[in-house]
C-alpha cells in the first residue's frame, strides 16, 4: 500500500441560509464532563461523517483483493475497471488527508479544552496518544494491518512539540513537506520507468498467489499474513508521514486562526474556494489513474502518486467546501452526517470488522473473488447502515463505545455517558479521531 487512503501496490506488498458551520446540529448545553466544549464546531463532525464514506470505499478495495493498484485483477471486468480506474481519480488519497486536517483541527481544541478547565495538556495528551497507538496495534494485528492510528499516534508527539507554531510557518512547514515527498516519489517513478521493463497485470498472479490463500484460509492464517504485511505497511507509513504530518499542520495552522468558525460561515469564500481549487484537483487526481490504472502502464504508478501529493489537497478543499455549501441547504442530511462524524472512530473499527468478516477466513472469504463494482455497492449498503445507526445512537448516548474508550482514557476517569439533549447528543467534536487510513 502506498499511502493510507491510496491503492495497494502488488510490487510493495505480494482511504440558504446561515452555513451549516454555525446551524444544523445544536451545540450541547454545557453540564459536567461537557464543560470543555463552549461551542460545538458542526462542520468537524459533518466533515468526519462525510469522510466515512471516502475511507471505507478505498479500503474496501484494498481489503477485497491484492490488485486495487491495477485496476483489478486480470479477469477483472470493463466495469470493474472503471470503477476501480474513478476511484483512483475522485476519492483515493483525497479523505485521508482531510481527517489528517480535522486531527490537527482537534489537537488545538483539545489543548483548548485543557487549558479552560485548568489541566495540564501534556498527561492527557500523552495518555491519549498511547491509547491511540495500542489500539492501532491490535486494529493491525486482527483486521488490517495498514491501521492508521498507530502512525497517528507516533506522529502526534512531534505536533505537540510544534504547537507553538504561528500559522503561517505551519504551513510553510507543511509546504516543505509536500515539495520534499513530491521530489522524492517522482525520482523514484522517473528512475521505475526508465530502468525496468513494463509488466503485465497477469504476470503479477504468481507474486500474490500465497498471499491470496491465506487471506481465504482459517484464522491463523489471516493472522499470519496480516503480520507479514506489516513490515510493508509500516515502511509505506513511514514515507508517506511527510503527507500525513503536512496535513496535521494545516489543520493546526486553520484551528489557530478559527477557520471553520469564521471562513466556515461565509458562503462567498466556501464557493470561491470550491470552484478555484476543483480544476487543478481533478486534473492530478486524472493523471493518477491514468498513472496507476491506464492508459500508462504500471512503471508509471510512483509518477502519478508524485502528482497526487501536490494535488490531492485541492480536491480535498473543494470537496469539502462544496459539501458545506450543500449541506447549508438540507439540514437532514447534514445531521445525519454529523452524528456519524460524532462516532468516527468507531465506524471506522466497525468498517474494518465487517470488512475482515466479509473477504478474508474469519468469515466469508472472499478476497479476490469480488469486482470493484460490487464492493462499490456494497459499501453504500453499509455506509447507508452506519448512518442510520449513527443517528439512533447518538440520539440515546453522549459516546460511542471507542470514543468512551478514548476519552476515559485521555481524562483518567470516565466521563458522563448520558446526553443532556438527544438532538445534541455527542462528544465534543475536539474528542473525535478521525479514523484515516
Amino acid at each position: 500500500m502506498s499511502r493510507t487512503d491510496g491503492a495497494r501496490d502488488p510490487r510493495r506488498a505480494s482511504g440558504r441560509g446561515r452555513s451549516y458551520a454555525t446551524s444544523g446540529v445544536r451545540a450541547p448545553r454545557r453540564t459536567g464532563d461537557e464543560a470543555d466544549d463552549p461551542g460545538r464546531i458542526p462542520a468537524l463532525d459533518v466533515l468526519r461523517g462525510f469522510a466515512l464514506f471516502g475511507i471505507l470505499v478505498v479500503n474496501a478495495l484494498m481489503t477485497a483483493g491484492p490488485y486495487s493498484a491495477f485496476g483489478g485483477g486480470p479477469d477483472a471486468s470493463d466495469l470493474d475497471r472503471a470503477v476501480s480506474w474513478l476511484v483512483t481519480a475522485l476519492v483515493a488519497a483525497k479523505f485521508y488527508l482531510l481527517f489528517s486536517f480535522l486531527f490537527g483541527y482537534g489537537f488545538v481544541l483539545q489543548e483548548r479544552s485543557a487549558r479552560r478547565e485548568g489541566a495540564a495538556f501534556a498527561p492527557r495528551h500523552l495518555r491519549r496518544t498511547l491509547a491511540l497507538f495500542t489500539l492501532g496495534a491490535a486494529h493491525a494485528v486482527l483486521l488490517y494491518p495498514g491501521d492508521i492510528l498507530t502512525t497517528y499516534a507516533v506522529l502526534a508527539l512531534p505536533l505537540y512539540g510544534l504547537r507553538r507554531l504561528a500559522p503561517r510557518t505551519a504551513l510553510r512547514i507543511a509546504a516543505g513537506l509536500l515539495l520534499a515527498l513530491f521530489a522524492l516519489l517522482l525520482l523514484e517513478g522517473l528512475l521505475t520507468v526508465a530502468l525496468t521493463e513494463p509488466r503485465t497485470v497477469a504476470e503479477y498472479v504468481p507474486t500474490v498467489a500465497d498471499t491470496v490463500a491465506a487471506h481465504r484460509g482459517d484464522a491463523a492464517d489471516v493472522l499470519g499474513a496480516h503480520l507479514s504485511e506489516l513490515p510493508d505497511a509500516i515502511a509505506a507509513h513511514v514515507l508517506y508521514a511527510p503527507d500525513f504530518f503536512a496535513a496535521f499542520l494545516a489543520g493546526l495552522a486553520a484551528a489557530k486562526v478559527r477557520l471553520l468558525e469564521r471562513r466556515g460561515r461565509d458562503r462567498a469564500w466556501l464557493r470561491r474556494t470550491a470552484l478555484r481549487w476543483l480544476p487543478l484537483g481533478l486534473l492530478g487526481g486524472v493523471f493518477t489513474a491514468v498513472c496507476a490504472g491506464g492508459p500508462l502502464d504500471h512503471r508509471w504508478y510512483d509518477v502519478g502518486q508524485a502528482a497526487s501529493v501536490l494535488t490531492a489537497p485541492a480536491l480535498t478543499a473543494s470537496y469539502a467546501c462544496a459539501l458545506l455549501l450543500l449541506l447549508d441547504r438540507f439540514r437532514t442530511p447534514a445531521a445525519w452526517l454529523a452524528a456519524s462524524g460524532r462516532m468516527a472512530l468507531t465506524h471506522y473499527l466497525t468498517q474494518s470488522l465487517v470488512l475482515a468478516l466479509v473477504f478474508t477466513g474469519y468469515g466469508a472469504g472472499l478476497y479476490d473473488r469480488v469486482g470493484a463494482a460490487l464492493v462499490l455497492a456494497g459499501c453504500v449498503v453499509l455506509y447507508g447502515a452506519q448512518l442510520a445507526l449513527g443517528v439512533r445512537l447518538m440520539g440515546r448516548r453522549r459516546y460511542a463505545p471507542a470514543e468512551l474508550l478514548l476519552r476515559t482514557v485521555t481524562l483518567a476517569r470516565r466521563p458522563a455517558g448520558r446526553p443532556a439533549d438527544p438532538s445534541t447528543a455527542g462528544p465534543p467534536a475536539s474528542d473525535a479521531v478521525p479514523p484515516a487510513r
